[in-house]
């Protein structure tokens, strides 16, 4: 994936992204998820979850209350992650968020936790472009 800006249209464009980016990831990878509230970052998580479990029906609910929602999947473990509602940076340690060196881990509002920041393999910043439809995203890969 390049730093190119896509714009997704709708549901299907969505998954079609989760997919390929579900396709590059790698056991130890920390996907952030950034973007305003609405922009579609727990939309792009279930749909690279789903991609990596290889289940387009799976039951991926939000973490935003739960903060961490595990997966077993034939890709290995998935952690989903929001930190919208961390107190502190130091409840990441507490968690074990970046405990397991095979886990992919997708995390929303990474910024919260600078460790969490500092340990992030990929970008996707997702924007609701002007007048609302659609969104916009763009991937970065680091390192």
């Amino acid at each position: 994936m390049s730093d190119e800006t896509l714009f997704l249209p709708d549901d299907a464009a969505t998954a079609a992204l989760g997919a390929t980016i579900a396709a590059g990831l790698r056991p130890g990878d920390i996907v952030s998820l950034e973007g305003d509230l609405g922009a579609g970052k727990t939309a792009l998580a279930r749909a690279i979850i789903r991609a990596l479990a290889g289940d387009p029906a799976l039951e991926v609910p939000s973490p935003t209350f739960a903060i961490i929602q595990p997966y077993e999947t034939k890709s290995g473990p998935i952690l989903h992650a929001d930190l919208y509602r961390l107190a502190d940076a130091s409840e990441v340690d507490e968690l074990g968020l970046l405990d397991d060196p095979e886990a992919i881990v997708l995390v929303e509002w990474a910024e919260r936790a600078q460790q969490v920041l500092d340990a992030v393999t990929m970008v996707v910043q997702l924007a609701i472009p002007p007048g609302g439809e659609g969104r916009t995203a763009l991937v970065t890969r680091r390192g």
